[in-house]
């Protein structure tokens, strides 16, 4: 047997051990599914996810990368939440847009993902009962804030559950074999926006058209001879079409954050985020007194953005992030301070932060 054979034979004796492993796991998975259906716990535990995904990357010691490993374990994870109960998301749809691949990549393919036509059909999905969790664009790092996700925590009384930062990698798609061939390049206005330096450069002659969705600009690509869409991987394999080019966003850290809503609120991780809306009163400097109790208590805020309140002429509803969970009682004082200057206050939310 020469060394080559010999390695192989012990791949194989090393994934079969593997194998046995992981249906092992799923076995401990199902019967855990039984008690949290007497308990009627949540199949969907993202602070324990997290938990197990940090357990393992703190015992990696390579080659693997943890990224690498993440991914790995982020499939064991969906497979065993498989073994529990299989869950109904609501997604911004339709099929093959980022926000579709974002569903996936939380709560796998086995579940029932079912697309919406806008964020507001998801949260009143989920609001409903027709989906137990819901998968929305938030902000983008070159766009910035998907306001329409904001205003609809007006709206329905849902939680943050846990929340999602995905690279966004732009694919230009077509039925075409060249970039010569393309006359049309259709998308959704933000990834047209995230690629103008590209299509400036490569594509300068093609006529751009906006669309809905990526999904949609996918399905136009591959009903149109010479036309080509900037949409995702995932939409490339669900409309038949190649990728011309990868990676074609202008700025390489293109990432869009994800927010998966639901009914009920997370458990505490231990690196958490918190997420409010509030409205200070009429005074001179109020804003400034409301938010001096975080940097009293030593809470970090990553986000503070406005939006109109809808209510009355210029009255605006601050939408903040915080670091900290509601169960943090450093958390929990500089919040009761701050609603001291409001006359409207809601929580959305304590949640993983994401990694």
């Amino acid at each position: 047997m020469s060394e080559l054979e010999r390695l192989r034979k012990r791949i194989n004796g090393i994934d079969a051990s593997i194998v046995r492993l992981i249906n092992a796991r799923l076995s401990l998975a199902r019967r855990i599914g039984i008690i949290k259906s007497r308990t009627q716990d949540d199949v969907y535990a993202p602070s324990r996810e997290r938990a197990v995904i940090e357990n393992v990357l703190n015992a990696n010691a390579g080659p693997i990368s943890d990224q690498e490993l993440a991914d790995i374990y982020s499939g064991i994870i969906h497979a065993c939440r498989a073994q529990q109960r299989l869950l109904s998301i609501a997604y911004f749809g339709p099929e093959g847009t980022y926000t579709h691949g974002a569903a996936l990549k939380v709560f796998g393919a086995r579940n029932r993902l079912v697309p919406y036509g806008t964020i507001g059909d998801v949260f009143r999905a989920v609001e409903g009962r027709q989906a137990e969790y819901g998968v929305v664009p938030v902000e983008n790092t070159t766009e910035g804030i998907v306001t329409h996700t904001l205003d609809m925590f007006l709206e329905c009384d849902l939680y943050i559950c846990s929340e999602l930062n995905m690279r966004i990698e732009h694919r230009l798609l077509s039925r075409a074999r060249s970039l010569a061939a393309v006359r049309t390049v259709y998308s959704h206005p933000q990834p047209l926006a995230q690629c103008r330096q590209y299509l400036r450069t490569h594509l300068p002659g093609a006529h751009i058209v906006e669309t809905a969705s990526t999904a949609e600009a996918a399905r136009l690509a591959a009903a149109e001879r010479g036309a080509a869409a900037i949409a995702s991987a995932v939409a490339a394999r669900i409309h038949g079409l190649h990728c011309l080019a990868e990676n074609i966003e202008d700025h390489e850290r293109n990432f869009t954050r994800f927010l998966v809503i639901g009914t009920r609120m997370a458990e505490r991780s231990g690196t958490d985020k918190t997420s409010i809306l509030f409205m200070v009163k009429d005074r001179i400097g109020i804003l400034h007194d409301a938010l001096s109790s975080f940097k009293k208590y030593r809470i970090n805020l990553t986000k503070i953005e406005s939006r109109p309140s809808k209510t009355r002429p210029w009255e605006y509803v601050f939408y903040t992030d915080l670091l900290g969970h509601i169960a943090d009682k450093r958390v929990r004082m500089a919040i009761e301070v701050l609603k001291d200057h409001c006359v409207f206050y809601k929580f959305l939310g304590s949640y993983p932060s994401a990694r």
